[in-house]
């Protein structure tokens, strides 16, 4: 008896007081390397702009079955989206192609202001070369994130996530700018970085 009681304290104090350091020293760790490294990842951050054309780069396969007509930010519930839009470093459309955004959304909001959105980003950015895949509930008129749920090319194992916000809605083209927020764990630094 006197026995299991050591181990019941052993255990205890394994589980409780263990943690403790390992959080103290990588609170230590993520605080020195902070402005270069999230929790210890090597990371790249930085924006782009989506341009969505209607009958261009984006149109409706499906047109859905309830709630406020097709406007610049509104479809009906149920409206399946198709998109393969270009994506440029300002806000102007003449700027610099450096990705292309294609993907498919689903109106999802009775209100016709949020659907759900799957999309492949293909990029060449800094150096870097491949696409992400996203996937998340975009808002049509305020900002969104969507979790990056996979990797190709020199982005291939990262984690992360990018943020859709809305820049000018009016017009034919409609234009989004999109931050991206890229880590790439231990087992995955890209070559060209190491």
């Amino acid at each position: 008896m006197e026995m299991a009681f050591l181990h019941y304290h052993i255990l205890v104090i394994l589980i409780f007081v263990l943690p403790f350091n390992a959080i103290s020293t990588s609170d230590h760790h993520h605080r020195h390397h902070d402005h270069h490294h999230k929790h210890g990842l090597k990371s790249l951050h930085f924006a782009l702009y989506q341009h969505e054309t209607i009958n261009k780069t984006g149109f409706i396969v499906v047109n859905g079955v309830a709630g406020p007509p097709v406007g610049q930010t509104t479809t009906p519930f149920g409206t399946l989206f198709v998109f393969e839009d270009p994506m440029t470093l300002t806000p102007n459309r003449t700027s610099k192609v450096v990705g292309i955004a294609e993907g498919t959304s689903v109106t999802s909001g009775l209100d016709g202001l949020r659907a759900i959105s799957v999309a492949k980003i293909t990029l060449r950015v800094k150096h870097y070369k491949g696409s992400i895949s996203v996937v998340g509930v975009t808002h049509n008129i305020k900002p969104s994130d969507h979790p990056i749920v996979g990797g190709t090319g020199d982005f291939l194992f990262v984690q992360g996530y990018v943020t859709s916000s809305p820049v000018d809605l009016s017009g034919l083209t409609v234009v989004y700018k999109i931050e991206f927020h890229i880590y790439w764990p231990p087992y995955a630094i890209p070559t060209d970085s190491v």
